[in-house]
C-alpha cells in the first residue's frame, strides 16, 4: 500500500513505474469535480477510472476485498472516508469470489488491520496483496464522498517503460 496527497504528487510522480505515473497524471491533469460519474477510459481496459459519489457506511457493513488483475489508486476528491487494510496473508475465509467476472474477491474478515482516514486530496494505492475495506465512515455518522478509483492492469507494472 502507498499513500499520499495529490498536492505532493508532482514532486514524486517520477519515482513510480510508468503505469502508475499514467494513473497519477490523470488525477493531476483533469478537473476531477467535473468528470461524469461512471467509467472513464484512460488507456482502454488497461487503465481506467471509476468516478462515484456515495455515503460511507459503518465498518461492519463493509466487506474486506482484494483484486488480482488490477491495482487501485483510490483518490478522495470530496469528503472523508476510512479504508481499513491488511496483508492478503491475514485475510479470513473467502465469502464471495468474483475474480473471473469483476476482479474482486470478498473475505469474511481480516486478522491484522491498519485504519487509514483519507480526506479530500489524499490517495491510497492498493496492490493485489493488499486487502482493503473501502467506503467506511470515519466516525459515527456517514459522510458524502466523491471518489475516483483509477484501475491499472498489474501486467503493465512488469512492462518496459
Amino acid at each position: 500500500m502507498l499513500t499520499g496527497t495529490l498536492s505532493n504528487l508532482t514532486q514524486e510522480v517520477t519515482l513510480y513505474p510508468a503505469a502508475l505515473q499514467k494513473g497519477f497524471t490523470f488525477l493531476l491533469t483533469n478537473d476531477l469535480e467535473s468528470l461524469p460519474l461512471g467509467k472513464t477510459q484512460i488507456e482502454g481496459d488497461d487503465i481506467f477510472a471509476i468516478i462515484s459519489e456515495y455515503r460511507t457506511e459503518s465498518y461492519e457493513a463493509r466487506r474486506p476485498e482484494a483484486h488480482a488483475e488490477y491495482l487501485d489508486i483510490q483518490y478522495v476528491c470530496r469528503g472523508t472516508e476510512m479504508i481499513v487494510s491488511s496483508p492478503l496473508s491475514a485475510a479470513g475465509p473467502v465469502i464471495e469470489n468474483c475474480l473471473q467476472e469483476r476482479d474482486v474477491i470478498f473475505f469474511k474478515h481480516t486478522e491484522t488491520e491498519l485504519k487509514l482516514v483519507l480526506h479530500a486530496g489524499m490517495f491510497a494505492v492498493y496492490f493485489p496483496w493488499d486487502v482493503h475495506r473501502p467506503n467506511c465512515s470515519p466516525g459515527d455518522q456517514p459522510e458524502t464522498v466523491r471518489k475516483i478509483v483509477v484501475k491499472i492492469a498489474m501486467r503493465l507494472l512488469s512492462a518496459p517503460a
